[in-house]
């Protein structure tokens, strides 16, 4: 490996312009290829990165990198990072890892093989508020964790390659099991085609999580508001985390339910309703995608597992497609 790690970034559109930019901060990091299949795009990146290859065809960059990012339509991100890994390259893949659990387990497999570093682009583990409200559950602050509910919409953008569950899902899944700390047992969901037959732009899910928790998101491309909003129900206190809000990114309710500690007969049975200070703790202001860009060079570097690694990433699969599941037989549970 040369003195800087020599990186490609295979897919540099809407999103792949990102890591771009954001591996471009990166003192140990040269951007030596950009793959992409619009020359137009290429042609507009090269004149930012003159040292850089371009070129239309990924394959072309393997010989010249030591890792490369995966930024592609999510159909393509098997082939690419099979052949990226079978090179001897780490990877580093948009989410999700892949569009099968098959393809998902074989890319685990060959990245264990090869002793390859294979993360999973899944951005929101990298949210200095994610860590926040971590925090609060790992410490007992928010007491039993009763359920957790996330919404994530917008009016569009429309994506062709991939459903709304497929292009949203993904971000609650691998946040809440995160915070949870365990896998969903089962899910059950919903979903509508009402822009395009076939391709859901709306779902509705509910996972359940061991430990009694229960989780539901609300992912859809036609929506009103542009909402990112994970809200985590304790029996102490309850916690609100908006992604959207520039300033309050998490608030605190001390706010409960508590059952009366004695009681003579059912009928005088009370429950009494706290509602205390509502606290809006200071969150450190870092950019999650330069944050997970960084995580993922430090890996290679070191040689460490990722936080976001491809297990996760098959994990996330996992769930996905047992939601598609559900969804094509009416909203049946289907154990993950």
């Amino acid at each position: 490996m040369s003195e800087l790690l020599r990186l490609g970034i295979i897919g540099c559109g809407s999103w792949g312009k990102n890591y771009v930019r954001s591996f471009g901060t990166l003192e140990e990091v040269k951007l030596a290829g950009l793959c992409d299949l619009s020359s137009k795009r290429l042609e507009s990146l090269h004149r930012r990165l003159p040292g850089a290859v371009i070129t239309t065809d990924y394959r072309k960059l393997l010989d010249k990198t030591d890792a490369v990012c995966i930024a592609t339509e999510a159909v393509s991100h098997f082939k690419i990072a099979r052949d990226a890994l079978e090179a001897g390259k780490d990877v580093l893949v948009e989410k999700p890892l892949a569009t099968s659990v098959e393809e998902c387990e074989r890319l685990v497999e060959m990245a264990a093989k090869k002793g390859r570093i294979l993360m999973v682009g899944h951005v929101f583990l990298f949210n200095r508020a994610v860590s926040v409200l971590k925090g609060y559950m790992s410490d007992g602050v928010l007491g039993k964790i009763y359920y957790i509910h996330a919404t994530r919409t917008n009016l569009g953008p429309i994506r062709k390659d991939v459903n709304a569950v497929w292009d949203l899902a993904p971000h609650d899944i691998s946040t809440i099991s995160y915070l949870v700390g365990a896998q969903p047992l089962e899910v059950s969901a919903t979903g509508s085609s009402y822009l395009s037959d076939g391709v859901q732009d709306m779902a509705f899910i509910s996972m359940r999580y061991p430990d009694d928790i229960s989780a539901n998101v609300h992912v859809s491309w036609l929506y009103p508001r542009k909402t990112r909003e994970t809200t985590i129900i304790g029996s102490k206190k309850m916690a609100v985390f908006d992604d959207v809000s520039t300033l309050e990114k998490i608030k605190l309710f001390d706010k409960g339910v508590m059952k009366e500690p004695a009681y003579d007969s059912y009928g005088d049975f009370q429950l009494s309703l706290r509602s205390g200070d509502i606290t809006i703790p200071n969150v450190e202001v870092k950019e999650p995608l330069l944050a997970e860009c960084a995580h993922f060079i430090n890996c290679v570097l070191k040689r460490e597992r990722p936080l976001s690694d491809g297990v996760e990433g098959l994990n996330v699969v996992r769930v996905i497609d047992a939601i598609t599941k559900s969804i094509r037989m009416s909203g049946n549970p289907v154990a993950v």
